[in-house]
């Protein structure tokens, strides 16, 4: 009985290995941002915060567009750190 159990854990941890790797290997390459970009966006999933720092920082997007493929859209942002006066 031991070893059907020690068996069966092995076998749903190759499993979840396995689904790990695809994860991996299903990351999208980040995309970088220019004013021809031709953008399809669908539904935004999350934005970085932007640093609290005086000068342009990047950001990046991940959002689905409308065939349900994931990007992730780096782009070019000022910070929130720079005084009124």
């Amino acid at each position: 009985m031991k070893g059907f159990i020690a068996l069966a854990l092995m076998g749903i941890a190759t499993v979840a290995a396995a689904d790990d790797v695809e994860v991996a290997q299903a990351q999208p390459v980040v995309e970088q941002y220019t004013y021809a970009t031709d953008l399809d966006v669908a539904h935004v999933i999350s934005v970085t915060p932007t640093a609290d720092v005086c000068e342009v920082v990047p950001a990046q997007m991940i959002y689905e567009d409308h065939q349900g493929q994931r990007h992730i859209l780096e782009y070019r942002v000022m910070g929130n750190g720079c005084s009124n006066g």
